[in-house]
């Protein structure tokens, strides 16, 4: 998939895809420990598009203002691609406010089902479009932070960032 965009970031460098009207189908951190995974994900859905770099600026602006702290929503369009559940778990991230936190037993429970805390991990792992969905926000029941494909050191720094978490 020769479309991804590297954008530099003052959290790293992050890669990105866009569909063809533009929306980001794929950001995650260069480094992100399962992005062969998903990057196959993204490549299933079709080809990604070269937006313009009017698009990719947006992108890279918003991402910028955050990681300074200037931000703490995106208006950037986006497209999500998964299934049902994944699509239930990714809108209950998106309903964490900024600066908030929930375990996974809490987002299961928000969905209706409190035993589903594993597929909630499962599906908030599969999140396509890192820090736009915040799936950062999740930590465990016991307030440790678990899993996060981008590593637990930026995790935490995402979460200092918006003053979830406090040295």
């Amino acid at each position: 998939m020769n479309d991804i965009h590297l954008i530099d970031t003052s959290l790293g460098p992050v890669q990105a895809a866009f569909d063809a009207e533009g929306s980001v189908i794929y950001l995650g951190f260069a480094d992100h420990e399962f992005r062969e995974t998903l990057l196959a994900k993204v490549a299933r859905l079709g080809p990604a598009s070269r937006p313009d770099a009017a698009v990719v600026g947006r992108l890279r602006k918003q991402l910028e203002a955050y990681s300074v702290g200037g931000r703490k929503t995106f208006d950037v369009p986006f497209r999500l691609h998964g299934s049902p559940f994944e699509q239930r778990v990714w809108a209950g991230l998106q309903r964490i406010p900024f600066g908030e936190t929930r375990s996974y037993g809490q987002l299961a429970a928000e969905l209706g089902d409190p035993n589903l805390s594993r597929a909630v991990g499962r599906a908030n792992g599969a999140n396509p479009v890192s820090i736009l969905v915040p799936c950062h926000r999740v930590i465990g029941a016991n307030g440790t932070l678990t899993g996060y494909a981008g590593g637990l050191p930026m995790k935490a720094r995402l979460l200092r960032l918006e003053g979830a978490l406090r040295d």
